[in-house]
């Protein structure tokens, strides 16, 4: 059960009234204890926010910010854009920030378009305009309007379906402050549950977009919308954003530290931190309850001179006095980020640090981590080195905290590099597979004396019978000489859509996937040919005093991406009885759970959304045997909240009774985090799970 722990009075009045605390309490968070703190409003000058550079756009794309953001979007108006009704004039404030002015700009040329321009586009019949007073170009149907016929899953109504209704009256943040606390086992199991659908749903939007655009203009052509923008445009105006009914303070549910991000608006979907660029997240002083702002996270990436980062210890440079190259130009002042900073320090408020830097990765170029919590020990005006006066924060993570998630990413690129410098002693063997990978899989074991894995002959790909190759398979396949299309023969087998985009990440999950194969004329580099190339990350089998052996990944893990095949040799179900007298390690496919189904649902974005079922597979009646030959995948430890789902493809036959098993991922994993499988019911036999260590 949880406990309640009042959320500190703010208020400096000589008689400060008693906070309204309030214990809630629901069927899903049965001993989640939230306290609120009451607000008072009070008016405070616009204050410019500490910039932070925003993230970069993909290698593939060619990304202009303004037009991708503010047009790509379907003129969507997010309540972190300003209201042109509400913005100050320019001449309100003299440190009037670049996203103001770039909202501004763009406020008046989609007010002139509407106004001016929209009845000759409906004339000449380039767009729909339903409603002469309506915000977005092709407006959203209704719920109750959309049926089968117009179902979002459909290419022709797709962009339709995507469009952003934008509503002036919809609610801004909450100003109310709590801190979350006492969370049992079951609470934090619902609230990582809640943020892993969340972030799977940005992950699938953020693809759909990008995929959809990519039908248009072809892969790396022409300047394309950033999907990770209209992704959280779309989950904001459906109200799928997490933590807007409440500012927490501290820990945020659901969010464990190390978790990382690629894009800067996934922080406020989940609502880790609340801003689009700027690096202070706060309360602001008319928000609360005392009349002065609260500091609630911050983000480190670099972009201050002065900040000096060392872990557990920070030097954090405070906001303003930057010109547009990021260089200081003028003194700092107590306000706004600054001012919030010095209060959470005065009451002792502790702060979230998520640190942003570059990364080697094919989505961003750059990845977001969760360090954990900081105390904010001391502040001071310093001269900086650029000669100009600035405020420095000094912060000092709190003891009794996991690991920071920014030390591992670089431990594990040093493992990567030179494993036995950085980790002398534990390692069995440097490659169990014996080069049978394209990338080597370290055997780890600093526990106990178990060598267990290195008894049994590595399998690269799964063993099937001799007669599944002549059965339901064909030589036909298709004669995309340059890779393949839309519309292509192997397309077709797929529903009419292909399951990854260009960069091999999964759109959707379904009952099974055909690859290209073997008579196929494409090239390697295809679309369409993901998992039959194996291995890409490297991974490390390892000795566990929680799960036994387990599995995990010196790479960082994108959502959906490939990871490996669950190999083994395949038996069919009289075999199986053999097999299973002599006390043989089996596993029984059937027996997954359909985790493939909730990648790539958008049931609460599209109401009318159907779990794809083309192409059908029958049941599947045979069983892997696995005590004598198996891969790294074997040792993925079980859980009913898994990272990694099983996807059923087919390549080098057409059998439908007898798929490959590939593993994929659910979420962004990141390095040294171990890899997870549900692996469904229980035997019935004897009760247990069909895990073969």
């Amino acid at each position: 059960m949880g406990s309640l722990v009042p959320f500190q009075d703010l208020n400096l009045c000589p008689e400060p009234p008693l906070p309204a605390t309030v214990n809630i309490s629901t069927s899903a968070t049965p001993s989640a204890t939230i306290n609120r703190t009451t607000t008072f409003n009070f008016l405070t000058p616009k204050i410019e926010p500490k910039q932070e550079p925003f993230d970069e756009p993909t290698p593939t794309q060619t990304i202009h910010q303004q037009e991708n953001f503010l047009f790509s979007v379907s003129n969507s108006t997010p309540d972190f854009i300003p209201n042109p009704e509400t913005t100050p004039p320019a001449n309100a404030s003299s440190s009037a920030d670049d996203q103001n002015a770039l909202y501004s700009e763009y406020f008046r040329i989609s007010e002139l378009f509407r106004s001016a321009f929209a009845k000759r586009i409906q004339k000449y019949g380039d767009v729909e305009v339903l409603d002469p007073d309506s915000r977005a170009i092709v407006p959203v149907p209704e719920q109750s309007q959309l049926t089968p016929e117009t179902s979002p899953t459909d290419g022709s109504n797709l962009e339709r379906a995507l469009s952003v209704v934008v509503s002036r009256k919809k609610a801004g943040r909450s100003n109310e402050l709590v801190r979350v606390t006492n969370l049992g086992i079951d609470d934090q199991r619902h609230f990582r549950d809640l943020v892993r659908r969340t972030r799977m749903m940005y992950d699938s939007l953020r693809v759909l977009v990008i995929s959809e655009e990519e039908k248009r203009t072809g892969p790396g052509n022409g300047r394309r919308a950033r999907g990770d923008l209209r992704a959280a445009a779309v989950m904001r105006d459906r109200e799928l954003w997490l933590n807007r009914d409440k500012r927490i303070v501290g820990a945020i549910p659901g969010i464990e530290i190390g978790d990382v991000f690629f894009f800067r608006m996934e922080l406020c979907v989940v609502g880790l931190h609340g801003q689009i660029q700027a690096g202070i997240d706060t309360l602001p002083a008319s928000q609360s309850s005392s009349g002065e702002p609260i500091a609630t996270s911050i983000i480190i990436s670099g972009g201050y001179e002065d900040d000096e980062d060392s872990g557990d210890s920070i030097i954090y440079t405070g906001q303003g006095g930057q010109d547009k190259f990021g260089k200081q130009c003028m003194h700092q002042k107590l306000e706004g980020g600054n001012l919030a900073l010095e209060r959470s320090m005065h009451y002792g408020i502790e702060v979230r640090v998520i640190r942003g830097f570059k990364y080697e990765n094919r989505v961003s170029g750059k990845v977001y981590v969760y360090d954990g919590l900081y105390k904010i020990l001391d502040c001071w005006f310093d001269v900086g080195k650029s000669g100009f006066g600035v405020y420095k924060f000094r912060l000092s993570r709190i003891e009794g905290q996991p690991e920071m998630g920014s030390s591992i990413m670089k431990f594990a690129e040093s493992l990567r590099t030179k494993p036995l410098s950085t980790r002398p002693m534990g390692y069995l063997t440097l490659d169990i597979s014996m080069k049978k990978e394209r990338v080597p899989i370290f055997l780890y074991n600093d526990i106990d004396n178990d060598h267990d894995p290195m008894y049994y002959d590595y399998l690269v790909n799964t063993v099937f019978p001799l007669n599944v190759f002549g059965q339901g398979s064909n030589s036909t396949g298709c004669d995309c000489v340059s890779g393949c299309t839309e519309g292509c023969f192997c397309a077709m087998k797929n529903g009419g859509d292909f399951a990854y985009d260009y960069g091999g990440i999964l759109l959707r999950g379904k009952p099974v996937i055909f690859e290209c194969g073997n008579f196929c004329q494409c090239p390697p580099s295809c679309r369409n040919r993901v998992a039959q190339h194996g291995l890409r990350n490297r991974l490390e089998i390892f000795r566990s005093r929680e799960t036994g052996w387990g599995v995990r990944s010196l790479d960082l893990i994108q959502a959906g991406a490939f990871i490996c095949e669950y190999a083994g040799v395949v038996l069919t179900r009289d075999q199986a009885e053999v097999f299973k007298m002599n006390g043989d390690t089996l596993i029984y496919p059937n027996r997954f759970s359909e985790r493939w189904a909730e990648w790539g649902d958008l049931s609460r974005i599209f109401p009318e959304y159907v779990c794809p079922s083309y192409p059908s597979i029958p049941p599947l009646d045979f069983a892997m045997d696995v005590s004598r030959m198996r891969n790294a995948a074997c040792y993925i430890s079980h859980s009913s909240s898994p990272n990694v789902l099983v996807q059923c493809v087919l390549y080098d036959h057409n059998n439908l009774m007898f798929p490959h098993l590939m593993l994929f991922a659910m979420e962004n994993i990141p390095p040294m985090r171990e890899l997870s499988i549900d692996y469904g019911v229980a035997d019935e036999w004897t009760g247990k799970l069909s895990i073969c260590n």
